[in-house]
């Protein structure tokens, strides 16, 4: 294999790029959903009365956790799983769900990748695997553990990636969902995107001992600890554990980065430290790749990626505006029936 500046391989260049890619996609999502969420999408050549429809409702934004998303589901293939949290935008979009179907299910559009009847924190796309984000802290750990057991039954080689927050690791479904993965030998990964908050809250104040990683080892479980911001180590580590689940062993990434934004769009965050938050965006996930690609004389490409991405952003949000709204017998369909029918 070939070398080019620095030492780089062409093989780590082409990873590299495509990694920044995942990130500039996700980037380029949760900015203009967040536009669009507190009233207009100027920014993409659209005016705020051409777009009647715009994201309403709790909107719950991943900006700054990108590198978790991109590296782990590098690691993924179709048939893999993956179960998420309320901040589901950057794994839905790493996995390989479309873009445009995405937005419009924001939008609350038939054309929705769910019929615009699941929004943003229920977002789902069983045609990539991504079984859904969840509302619920904790609640995707027993789903994801639940999945990895059924395919084991079936004999499928597929594994389940399961994404939560630090919070969640107070909850029960923490210690129910890695005992159980573990005592089964469940093809699960968890991956803990420890962005040092839960809500408003500052996670070290409310969580006891070492955190995710002592608590998976408790367990028995592999863990790798890493820099959450560092794509490329998390696509080293993720690529490492996710050989061990394939084999037949659950584990957990405990990945350490950080959330720019408010707990949800309308937040400004007023309650977090300014200088914090500061220095925390000097360790932004894009711009340390920027700066990779840089000396690999790669500028180019890179800016090809951002001008593909704004374009396919713009796309989206035009489409989202213009796609129709569910017909209303559509909310008697995908229901469950309990009994029959007294409940009409």
């Amino acid at each position: 294999m070939g070398s080019g500046p620095a030492g780089f391989s062409a093989g780590r260049r082409e990873r590299l790029l495509a990694l920044y890619r995942t990130m500039a996609r996700i980037r380029a999502f949760e900015d203009a959903a967040e536009v669009a969420s507190q009233g207009g999408v100027q920014a993409w050549g659209l005016e705020a009365s051409a777009t009647p429809a715009l994201v309403r409702g709790p909107l719950h934004l991943s900006t700054g956790q990108e590198a978790v998303a991109a590296g782990v589901c590098a690691n993924l293939r179709q048939t893999d799983l993956l179960t998420s949290t309320h901040r589901g935008h950057g794994h839905t979009l790493a996995k390989g769900a479309d873009m445009t179907a995405m937005m419009c299910e924001l939008y609350g559009r038939a054309t929705g990748c769910n019929g615009g009847k699941g929004g943003s924190m229920h977002i789902a796309d069983f045609s990539v695997g991504m079984l859904g984000a969840n509302g619920v802290v904790a609640a995707g750990i027993p789903i994801a553990t639940g999945a990895a057991h059924a395919l084991k039954l079936m004999q499928r080689e597929a594994i389940v990636a399961c994404f939560f927050g630090d919070g969640a690791i107070n909850r029960g479904p923490f210690l129910e969902g890695l005992n159980w993965a573990q005592v089964y030998a469940l093809p699960v990964l968890f991956v803990c995107e420890d962005n040092r908050i839960a809500a408003t809250t500052p996670t070290a104040t409310m969580t006891a001992g070492e955190g995710a990683a002592a608590r998976a080892q408790a367990l028995a479980l592999p863990v790798l600890q890493v820099d959450g911001n560092d794509v490329e180590a998390v696509d080293r580590a993720a690529a490492e554990l996710v050989a061990r689940v394939r084999g037949g062993t659950p584990a957990l990434l405990h990945a350490i980065t950080y959330r720019f934004k408010g707990h949800v769009s309308v937040d400004p965050g007023a309650y977090r430290d300014a200088a914090e938050v500061a220095r925390a965006r000097e360790g932004d996930p894009l711009l340390r790749v920027r700066t990779e690609l840089a000396a690999l004389d790669a500028n180019g490409e890179r800016t090809r990626i951002d001008a593909d991405v704004q374009q396919e952003i713009a796309q989206a949000l035009a489409a989202a505006a213009a796609a129709p709204w569910p017909e209303a017998g559509a909310a008697y369909e995908q229901v469950l029936d309990a009994g029959a029918g007294q409940w009409r």
